[in-house]
């Protein structure tokens, strides 16, 4: 019921590295990541590259300057 130490004729158990650890920790953290990410969404590729595309656009809004006389823009999506 309390510490348990190795006998005399034995060594001691090994201990991790602590690198094998940390890679262990940062692979968790990817993966709980990636999975908080996509929770309750069915098709994370499609909304991946919508995503994208609408990144896209919004930069190429950004750089096509002031738009023409008005200052109205249409978009259709």
């Amino acid at each position: 019921m309390g510490l348990c130490f190795p006998c005399p004729g034995e060594s001691a158990p090994p201990t991790p590295d602590l690198e094998g650890k940390r890679a262990k920790l940062a692979e968790a953290a990817e993966r709980r990541q990636k999975e908080a990410a996509s929770r309750g969404i069915l098709d994370v590729q499609s909304v991946q590259e919508k995503r994208k595309k609408k990144e896209k656009m919004e930069k190429q809004i950004a750089t096509s300057g002031p738009p023409p006389e008005g200052g109205l823009r249409w978009t259709v999506s």
